[in-house]
């Protein structure tokens, strides 16, 4: 069994490459194209990386086209579920983690499902409690709908779009009471909300618009494009990007890939400890050997995108 985490792409361009050269060739992902039947193809990364995408969409992929929640439940056997969830704990998917530094400029949580915007922004109050450093905390969501299972989690109060509950977030993980700046699109299409708690760094809540209106929601890239805009990202600048252990591999890639590589940042990403940031009224979602194997698939396609992006 694999006990140490095959660690993540970060840093230098060269350095990004030969971190997604190593993740993508690791034990656990043979051990993972193995159960399947898979053949190991040879050649460099762009070539693993595309054979890896087409194999995990005939594979891994249970969602067709659909949302997360949406995803169907493959029936493995029991001797591949073993080996899906070993592999997922090998990459990082599992276990929380504490953050690898104690001072960043900013601290950025990921929006998501009702539950996951709160357990975030809980867990976020939680790392600067406990002596992480941040001048600014970011919250990227977006405008889109709740669902009626969304809705009816009473923790949500009446909330109707995933930036609304990461704000809610902040007015009880931060114990501020409202904005003391709020900045809207003409046509509603965003917003920004600025919190200033008595004893923290600056909070803002941003809703970020589509890079596509009318075809599709804002998607994770758009959601960081948007605030690196709002919040003047430079080049030092230290981000921790906070999201869920199963996101790790694929949004902590989306972030080197979009917040990273163009503004010159160190990104570091962690998931959630739920036993920190615990919540009875939050149901805390359950993790199927299903759904390691689509958030596999994700870090895959993520890791494509980012090798390309530096030209390879």
């Amino acid at each position: 069994m694999h006990v140490q985490p095959v660690p993540l792409p970060t840093g230098e361009p060269a350095a990004v490459l030969d971190g997604v050269a190593r993740w993508i060739t690791s034990a656990p992902l043979r051990d993972l194209v193995a159960a399947f039947d898979g053949r190991w193809p040879g050649g460099d990364s762009p070539t693993l990386l595309a054979w890896l995408d087409a194999f995990s969409a005939a594979h891994w992929d249970f969602r067709s086209g659909n949302e997360r929640p949406d995803a169907r439940e493959p029936d493995l056997d029991p001797d591949v579920a073993a080996v899906v969830e070993e592999s997922a704990a090998a990459l990082g998917m599992v276990a929380a983690k504490p953050p690898p530094r104690r001072d960043y400029r900013h601290v950025v949580v990921l929006g998501g499902l009702a539950q996951a915007c709160l357990r975030r922004t809980a867990y976020a109050a939680h790392l600067l409690h406990r002596g992480t450093v941040a001048t600014e905390i970011g919250l990227l969501g977006s405008l889109r709908p709740l669902s009626p299972a969304e809705r009816a989690l009473p923790a949500v109060n009446g909330c109707t779009n995933e930036a609304d509950v990461l704000d809610l977030g902040v007015r009880r993980s931060f114990g501020v009471e409202g904005p003391v700046d709020t900045d809207t699109a003409p046509d509603g299409s965003w917003f920004v909300r600025t919190y200033r708690p008595a004893d923290g760094p600056r909070v803002l809540v941003l809703a970020a618009p589509s890079s596509e209106p009318g075809v599709r929601r804002a998607d994770t890239t758009d959601t960081q494009r948007f605030w690196a805009g709002r919040a003047g990202l430079t080049k030092g600048d230290r981000v921790l990007v906070v999201t869920a252990p199963i996101y790790v591999p694929f949004q902590h890639c989306d972030a080197v890939r979009t917040l990273g590589l163009p503004y010159g940042c160190a990104v570091d990403t962690v998931g959630v400890d739920p036993r920190l940031a615990d919540d009875d009224a939050l149901p805390e979602p359950v993790l199927t050997p299903g759904r390691y194997l689509q958030e596999i698939r994700s870090a895959i396609r993520s890791m494509r995108l980012l090798t390309a992006a530096l030209g390879g």
